[in-house]
């Protein structure tokens, strides 16, 4: 298991590194600069919001399916008829919930116009998902692993043909970037589905209503953590919205998403682990196989990674910003840097959130493997309550910056508790050794960081090279990243 899930993470980290970063920087970034902050604000709240309720359209039969398939392949014709009707009924209640919420919170005219694109792109990205847990489930890792970048190959160059040839940018606006989405998220759901059925065979769409109560039935605590999990995950720019005056609000979020473009690239990367561990960890419990030593494995490699970049580029957040977003035409340079010195300021503690997030990644996957969704759910419930309560407080006063610190608070608590209960239940060892390498690398970074700020004039890209690379030396002498231990396993075949 721990080969297959090394070869496979290293295919997955590859083909991601290729397509996504090109997608980040080279096309979402672009269109930002292109139509600026406030108009790129109203669409990152849009569709924040609407990945609010992005439960209505899963209702936790993703994570469900990919635990259940993983354990029981023989079910996958069968489900995959039933719950692919089940997906377009739960499609209806979606649009449903989110037009009536949207009209109630005062959101007309344009804003409704953009969320019903949005959402048709929520909708066909659940269904993506879902074919994509099915092939997870039964282990085909390579197949799922080109799925989960085509999207994104397609926005590339569906977008890049729009923003590079030059022909479109005097009129393009936001919503051409949404239609561009569209097309390639339908697209990515075809060849999904085609791939499945390869292994299922003849798809028959039916309505079985004892299957579908069951089905839910299984699956609701799934959904109720993944709707509190979507709260506290990405309610941050809808708060921020909200709660300041009109006149600022669109700009503030749009500033906080300059910082978090860059956070979501990372969890781009840590969430592949979640996506291989899932299964791993669904059938080597079923199997009443040992999961210390993956787990240990994992959480070595992506935080010593997490925290290296996180220590890195946080040292350099404001050339960072400056380097990755343009002044408007209309802003003033006053207004540019403030603009920019807040981004930075958001950018550095959404990187320390990131180490947090991705300890979740890890110990929130093996919990949801055990089936502890009840212990999984008290703790996303806790992280929604911290995360509203302390937006409610700072957002007011420190804008985008206060929810961002509001975000990091509520990561690290529900991380905390993850941790503690997953060495609770699974028994683990607390291996002080690894904890004394993680405080040594902390110590290192920090230190080579006062070094090159006091002592060493370097140009920022040269001192954030450094960093990388002497993290990464750090890393492997410290045995955080087990160099022996990996060839050991991709040899073994374990």
């Amino acid at each position: 298991m721990q080969k297959k899930f090394l070869q496979n993470l290293f295919l997955l980290i590859v083909l991601n590194l290729l397509v996504k970063p090109l997608w980040i920087f080279g096309i979402d970034r672009q269109v930002q600069n292109l139509v600026g902050p406030e108009e790129y604000g109203l669409y990152f709240t849009i569709f924040n919001f609407s990945f609010l309720f992005f439960i209505f359209l899963d209702l936790g039969i993703t994570n469900f399916n990919n635990r259940n398939i993983a354990q029981n392949n023989q079910l996958l014709n069968k489900h995959l008829a039933g719950i692919g009707t089940m997906k377009m009924m739960l499609g209806l209640l979606y649009a449903l919930v989110i037009f009536m919420v949207a009209w109630l919170n005062g959101y007309d005219g344009r804003a409704l116009y953009l969320l019903i694109w949005v959402g048709f792109n929520q909708f066909l990205l659940s269904f993506v998902l879902y074919l994509r847990s099915n092939l997870n489930g039964l282990l085909l890792f390579k197949t799922d692993s080109v799925i989960s970048v085509l999207d994104r190959l397609m926005m590339i160059m569906i977008c890049g043909f729009l923003l590079w040839t030059g022909w479109y940018n005097a009129s393009f606006t936001i919503e051409w970037f949404v239609y561009g989405q569209t097309a390639a998220y339908l697209f990515t759901a075809v060849i999904a589905l085609v791939a499945v059925l390869h292994k299922a065979g003849k798809l028959t769409f039916h309505w079985n209503l004892p299957f579908f109560i069951l089905i839910i039935k299984k699956s609701l605590p799934f959904a109720s953590l993944v709707l509190l999990m979507s709260f506290y995950n990405r309610i941050d720019p809808v708060l921020i919205q909200r709660l300041l005056p009109e006149e600022i609000a669109y700009e503030q979020v749009g500033i906080y998403s300059q910082a978090f473009r860059l956070l979501d690239a990372g969890q781009n990367f840590a969430y592949l682990f979640a996506v291989l561990l899932l299964p791993l960890f669904a059938k080597m419990i079923s199997k009443k196989q040992d999961v210390e030593h993956l787990t240990r494995l994992s959480f070595s490699i992506l935080i010593s990674g997490v925290l290296i970049i996180a220590f890195s580029v946080s040292s350099y957040s404001e050339q960072i910003m400056t380097m990755l977003y343009t002044k408007m035409p209309d802003e003033t340079i006053l207004q540019f840097n403030s603009r920019i010195g807040q981004s930075a300021t958001i950018f550095s503690v959404l990187m320390f959130s990131f180490v947090a997030i991705s300890s979740n990644y890890i110990f929130g996957t093996l919990l949801t493997a055990n089936n502890n969704m009840r212990i999984l759910n008290f703790v996303a419930l806790s992280g929604v309550i911290i995360n509203l309560g302390l937006n409610f407080l700072l957002i007011p006063k420190f804008q985008s910056v206060g929810s961002a610190f509001a975000g990091m608070a509520a990561q690290l608590i529900t991380a905390i508790l993850q941790l503690v209960i997953a060495v609770r239940i699974f028994k683990f060892q607390i291996n002080y050794s690894l904890i004394i390498r993680f405080i040594l690398l902390i110590l290192f970074m920090l230190t080579i960081i006062y070094t090159l700020n006091n002592f060493v004039i370097v140009d920022w890209k040269t001192g954030l090279l450094t960093l990388v690379l002497l993290g990464m030396l750090a890393s492997f002498s410290l045995k955080l990243f087990n160099l022996k231990e990996f060839i050991f396993i991709m040899k073994s075949g374990q």
